[in-house]
């Protein structure tokens, strides 16, 4: 599945809702929904700069959803998702993310800590839509670089 527009990518990241992951231990079982919002507030907080990073954090439980048989191909289902829409460092980040034998950057290791932290924190991380202008902003970037490629 690729992911052709905004809209396409928030109506998956709302079908997250009330879905739990309980694969994740110690940890209790998480909505990814709500999971998703928080990695990303906290990667606009210590990387406010960085949208593609944050919007990595957003998009990665989309796998789950595209590859629910499939633990092990989730990441990959969710990057091919998002690469047509978000570009290759996103695509990357999420592909990556869940690699724990991959050596990290500084990017991955922030992502990690982020999603780690969401599992533990407790916040109130907005909402989904809060998000749709950042989406926007880097889908229109993302179109331009391919255009000049």
């Amino acid at each position: 599945m690729e992911l052709r527009s905004v809209e396409e990518l928030m109506d998956l990241l709302y079908a997250c809702r009330g879905v739990r992951d309980a694969t994740r231990r110690p940890a209790p079982s998480v909505d990814l929904h709500d999971h998703a919002l928080r990695t990303a507030a906290l990667l606009r907080r210590a990387r406010p700069a960085d949208k593609e990073l944050q919007l990595a954090g957003l998009v990665r439980p989309v796998g789950r959803l595209l590859s629910p048989a499939d633990p092990a191909g989730r990441a990959g289902r969710a990057a091919d998702a998002v690469r047509p829409l978000l570009g290759p460092r996103v695509a990357g980040l999420v592909r990556l993310h869940p690699r724990r034998g991959v050596p990290a950057d500084g990017d991955l290791l922030s992502l990690r800590q982020a999603d780690e932290d969401a599992l533990t924190s407790v916040f109130d991380a907005g909402v989904l839509e809060d998000w749709r202008t950042v989406l926007e902003l880097v889908s229109v970037h993302n179109s331009r670089m391919r255009t000049v490629d």
